[in-house]
């Protein structure tokens, strides 16, 4: 697989900002490329700067081997589709997908072939003639996206494109992104803030937070194997229960001491994990505290806990229970007995637990 894009040590300033710091990211061609952080993490100035809409202060941005650093917009081989969908709404929706092969010069017998061929992938066929006035905010959006794909560009540009749809819509409108990805093998950079867009899309994810990248990996290795706690807290839904505690080490591992509002400390074991500092944060996804009931496994410890709350939430019942001074999410089956206010038996997957630095946030297994 050759490289369609690699980003150098690229800083970018506004005045005395600093707004991205030292990114380094380099994607295959064919990947699917999602930058996801919190608003104000410098995502999109990111995307910016590889669309050449912003210059960048330091660093470089090569496409497919050539270097666009200083390349103007147009002639980077880029087709970028905006969160506004940035469409003529005097033209036709016809007219709004074919425009920019109109101004390049090229023959209307093609731009009409491959309009054709676009409309049937985004099955907006009966949609041709009307105005942008007359669309939905899917239905443009699909226009936006149109005007993108008959460009095949070397790459795909996508700011925040399902941002102004509403959360059915945004479920569709995301499954159709992710079938053009696999039928075309388009080489793709999506941006969103939202973490459930970029584990659906994505084969890599880049997690930023304050102009810095935090983790490069694929949704698997974000979800399982965070970096960080920031990390670890921004990705997955629920986040991934964060529980601070002591450790006691011998030979033969290590003891987690866990405090409780009322009661004894919850006692944790792991006998694969050694050289952890006195303070750790346990990391846990809800899925890997269970009903001991229903829950068989290898390293599972055994726990009683108070429950505080039960939420049904169909398929799944999440309930929570009061660990370390933190709010601790369980996700078990719908059928559970939990009730609030009373005790029951949880499992605790020792396999799965990601154990964090106290003082740095910094992962330590």
């Amino acid at each position: 697989m050759s490289i369609i894009l690699e980003i150098k040590n690229l800083h970018k300033d506004f005045g005395n900002i600093n707004i991205l710091n030292n990114i380094n990211v380099t994607i295959e061609e064919g990947d699917f490329l999602v930058l996801v952080g919190p608003s104000g993490c410098g995502k999109s100035t990111l995307l910016n700067c590889i669309a050449g809409l912003e210059p960048v202060s330091k660093g470089s941005i090569a496409i497919d081997g050539k270097d666009m650093t200083v390349v103007s917009p147009k002639d980077r081989d880029i087709a970028m589709v905006f969160q506004s969908y940035a469409l003529y709404p005097t033209m036709t929706v016809g007219q709004n997908i074919t425009f920019g092969m109109k101004v390049r010069g090229i023959a209307k017998s093609e731009r009409e072939l491959k309009l054709s061929t676009v409309a049937k992938q985004l099955q907006i066929e009966p949609l041709l003639n009307r105005r942008p006035g007359q669309l939905s905010g899917g239905q443009r959006q699909r226009v936006a996206m149109g005007r993108a794909l008959v460009r095949n560009p070397k790459l795909f540009l996508f700011d925040e494109p399902l941002s102004n749809l509403d959360a059915k819509l945004r479920v569709e409108m995301r499954t159709e992104i992710k079938k053009l990805h696999q039928n075309l093998n388009a080489s793709m950079v999506y941006v969103t803030h939202d973490q459930i867009e970029a584990m659906t899309l994505a084969t890599k994810i880049v997690v930023m937070k304050g102009g810095v990248v935090q983790q490069i990996g694929t949704p698997s290795e974000i979800y399982n194997h965070p970096q960080n706690l920031f990390v670890a807290d921004f990705m997955g839904s629920p986040a991934m229960n964060l529980i601070p505690a002591k450790v006691e080490q011998n030979g033969k591992g290590a003891k987690f001491t866990i405090s409780r509002t009322q009661g004894e400390p919850l006692i944790l074991y792991d006998e694969n994990t050694t050289n952890l500092p006195e303070n750790v944060v346990l990391g846990l996804r809800p899925e890997d505290i269970g009903d001991a009931q229903l829950r068989k496994g290898e390293n599972l410890q055994i726990s009683a806990c108070e429950v505080d709350v039960v939420e049904p939430a169909g398929a799944d019942t999440y309930v929570i229970i009061s660990l370390g001074g933190k709010e601790v999410t369980a996700r078990i089956q719908a059928e559970t007995a939990a009730k609030s206010g009373r005790e029951m038996l949880f499992t605790f997957n020792m396999e799965k637990v990601s154990y964090f630095n106290a003082q740095t946030g910094q992962r330590l297994n």
